[in-house]
């Protein structure tokens, strides 16, 4: 002790320093004791050892079954906070209080009466050339046609949390295969999105002006002058068409895929568009009051496999408390959407089964529903929630009403099977791509025209669409 008591003045101020130095550092990574619980931390990394490469959507439903509603996660220093639990939803994230999509879905109808093994690529062209018309003036006639598709996806998990730990950004490219796939991403959709730039201006250049957000903006920036530089503008309208196109038409392949795996579904929701349509003609908007098991399939497609599984991160203003527990300023929120669409102790019986009659008496679309005051009414968490939900909702909803509606009126929609013992050869349920966007991967289907009188409908709204739609190429 007196050796201690000895030491020289400097030499205790820098020891005390260090002690304190390294008793923060290993503060580092752990949880505030109000903090919602969660997974046990070390020190430093937090729970960064603990977040899987690929499959966080269901690591996600793990830790909230394992910790009973919200929890906590920490990356290093920073805090993020995961939402497993619809009445915290609601309470914590506030709300806010074309004819040219039915010729295309027409169009895609079409396509699968010809050629049905390509049905993979109507379904993402389809998408794609209704988000091209809306915001470049442009459809994609085919799927090989430039305006026929857009899109690549990233995972979170498959990256490390750059936000969260800044030194990671400043890691050379050739040791940090994350930043090489980013940059790869980065430079594709710029090269795309710069060529429809192009396209647009060598059209208007011609005098060539149509009904697009594009035309509106570079119309209005002509007389003005624009805010935005050119790169600005040009990556808007892109990020446009991959939020639009991408989304939707994940879901729609995730929709044709329960519907093969589900006979049932196909033949009760045929029971009430035939009452309705009959042959002779495809159901319309007009139609959707009366076709409510149609909207059922809808959002049971969207429960049973989002395509945004982890849902898209927020970050919290400042320091707030919920039900006792300490959220921090800066904390990042996530909202488990497959988790929470999984999750028995929110209702969700079998939640692993195509089921849309767990849906029977939600009638109404799914924006309705989001902004309604009793949270226990919602029907699923798709488009997110709160003020930020997705933007597209209203058209990404009605776009897949009636792409579901015409799709069943005219197609009986099974699995393959085997051209040898004539065996069905089931679909894996578990087939997903693992980015940021959730879609089956590309698998065979039958698509099947229920008569002859559906064909000759197709055929002859077919030949009115197309003359309508040559506009837009």
């Amino acid at each position: 002790m007196d050796k201690i008591l000895s030491l020289p003045l400097p030499a205790i101020g820098i020891t005390v320093v260090l002690a304190w130095g390294l008793y923060r550092l290993l503060q580092v990574g752990r949880r505030h004791p109000k903090m919602p619980p969660g997974p046990p931390t070390l020190p430093i990394i937090g729970n960064l050892h603990q977040i899987p490469a690929t499959g966080l959507y269901k690591k996600f439903k793990e830790w909230g079954d394992e910790y009973n509603g919200i929890f906590s996660l920490k990356f290093g220093p920073k805090t993020f906070i995961v939402l497993y639990d619809r009445k915290a939803i609601h309470d914590l994230l506030p709300y806010a209080n074309h004819f040219s999509h039915l010729l295309r879905v027409t169009s895609l109808i079409y396509d699968l009466l010809e050629t049905p093994d390509d049905f993979y690529k109507h379904f993402r062209r389809v998408t794609s050339s209704i988000a091209c018309i809306l915001v470049y003036g442009h459809r994609g006639p085919t799927y090989e046609n430039f305006w026929g598709h857009f899109g690549e996806a990233l995972e979170p998990g498959a990256n490390p949390p750059l936000d969260e730990i800044p030194l990671l950004k400043h890691i050379p490219a050739r040791f940090a295969p994350w930043k090489r796939r980013a940059q790869e991403a980065g430079q594709a959709m710029h090269a795309i999105w710069t060529e429809a730039r192009r396209l647009v201006d060598q059209r208007r250049a011609l005098g060539d002006r149509r009904n697009s957000l594009a035309d509106r903006l570079l119309d209005e920036y002509d007389e003005k002058g624009s805010p935005m530089s050119k790169h600005a503008i040009d990556q808007l309208f892109g990020e446009l068409v991959e939020g639009g196109a991408e989304t939707t038409s994940s879901s729609m392949l995730t929709l044709m895929f329960c519907l093969a795996r589900n006979p049932w579904v196909q033949k009760k929701a045929w029971e009430e568009i035939d009452a309705i349509c009959g042959p002779d003609r495809m159901p319309q908007w007009a139609d959707f009051d009366k076709l409510p098991y149609v909207n059922a399939i809808i959002k049971e497609g969207m429960r049973w496999r989002p395509a945004v599984a982890t849902g898209i991160p927020r970050r919290v203003a400042a320091d707030d408390w919920y039900e006792g527990m300490f959220i921090p300023k800066d904390s990042t929120i996530f909202i488990p959407i497959y988790a929470i669409q999984h999750s028995e102790r929110d209702g969700y019986g079998d939640p692993n089964e195509f089921n849309p009659d767990r849906y029977e008496g939600f009638t109404k679309l799914a924006n309705d529903y989001a902004g309604s005051a009793d949270y226990t009414q919602r029907d699923h968490y798709g488009y997110g929630s709160g003020r930020k939900m997705c933007p597209g909702i209203h058209l990404a909803e009605r776009n897949q009403w009636r792409i579901a509606a015409k799709v069943l009126w005219a197609f009986e929609i099974q699995e393959p099977t085997d051209p040898i013992t004539g065996k069905v050869l089931h679909l894996d349920p578990n087939a997903y791509t693992e980015g940021l966007l959730h879609a089956p991967l590309p698998y065979k289907a039958v698509f099947k025209p229920r008569s002859k009188a559906h064909i000759e409908t197709i055929r002859k709204e077919y030949a009115s669409a197309i003359k309508t739609l040559k506009q837009w190429e």
